[in-house]
């Protein structure tokens, strides 16, 4: 279990490491982009729900606790991102089966590769060959 903390008043929630991965990718492809946006978040505890504003200006930590890799789930990152780009800003959507919609576009070996981190020493958005030369 992973925390994501907002701003420099300790306001830390606790949110799971797999899910917490994908949040990271949205937010850090938003804010490289100079692009706010609203992100609501369901407490655990049941006491509601937490509205953030999330910008540049604003400090924030993910705080993944796995020293496992985590496998990125591309469709989700697509669905969280149109979220976060949409009137009502990110919400924590439920995690879509990864080969959906794919229909040939590439094997499910090569999404299920796909993590957080490469493997030391291999990028796995390059080719294995160099058809550069």
């Amino acid at each position: 279990m992973g925390s994501f903390i907002y701003d420099k008043t300790a306001n830390a929630f606790e949110v799971d490491d797999r899910t917490l991965a994908h949040l990271r990718i949205v937010v850090m492809n938003k804010l490289r982009r100079s692009e706010p946006f609203m992100f609501e978040l369901t407490m655990r505890d049941g006491s509601g729900h937490r509205s953030f504003w999330i910008h540049q200006g604003v400090p924030l930590q993910f705080r993944i606790f796995s020293t496992a890799q985590v496998r990125i789930n591309r469709l989700w990152i697509e669905t969280l991102m149109d979220a976060a780009s949409g009137p009502n800003g990110l919400y924590l959507a439920p995690e879509p089966d990864e080969f959906e919609g794919l229909s040939g576009a590439a094997s499910p070996a090569v999404h299920s590769q796909l993590s957080i981190v490469p493997p030391p020493g291999q990028r796995e958005d390059t080719p294995a060959e160099d058809a550069g030369g």
